[in-house]
């Protein structure tokens, strides 16, 4: 059976074969290992299902290379792209940021037992304890003072033409006197 499923992958596109070849023959071969031992119905069932599906694949990626989306997208089902994979320093930055976490838990931790437990009765609060709310109404007006700024910088900009010169290049037959004209 296991030659069948590798002739059935030559089926898909050469760079989708290239990319996941491997990966989904060592899932079908390590699945039917698992089978091996079942009943012979249980065994054809199997077979036909994944011989359906290799076919229906190949025929989705090609018409997915042709068309450039899937025809008979299933929102349900998850395709292997290489779109969607996270970028390599992820992985580094979650472990940074798990290591910051435990450490802010463990200085949380030795700051509580450092502190004598007391439990003494919460008071009114008082309204000179609301300091930071101004502060964080002007920090917050800033950031929008700032931004309206800076998207009035890139509208005058935009109106400019500064961003033609970006199309300025010395293959093209018209002089870049001209080109700033039009």
């Amino acid at each position: 059976m296991l030659p069948l499923y590798r002739s059935l992958l030559y089926l898909y596109p050469v760079p989708y074969r290239y990319e996941y070849g491997e990966e989904m023959m060592a899932v079908l071969s390590e699945v039917h290992a698992e089978i091996g031992n079942k009943s012979v119905l249980l065994r054809m069932l199997f077979g036909t299902h994944e011989v359906g599906g290799l076919l229906y694949g190949a025929f989705q990626e090609h018409l997915r290379s042709i068309t450039g989306r899937s025809a008979m997208f299933s929102p349900r089902r998850f395709k292997m792209h290489s779109e969607f994979r996270f970028p390599k320093a992820t992985v580094t930055l979650m472990t940074i940021i798990l290591v910051a976490i435990l450490v802010a838990i463990d200085r949380a931790k030795a700051i509580q037992a450092s502190i004598p437990y007391a439990n003494p009765q919460v008071g009114a609060i008082k309204a000179a304890e609301f300091a930071a709310l101004p502060t964080l109404l002007i920090a917050l007006l800033g950031a929008c003072v700032a931004g309206v700024v800076g998207w009035a910088i890139l509208f005058a900009l935009r109106r400019s033409g500064i961003h033609r010169l970006s199309e300025i290049g010395p293959s093209s037959g018209r002089s870049s006197s001209s080109r700033l004209r039009s």
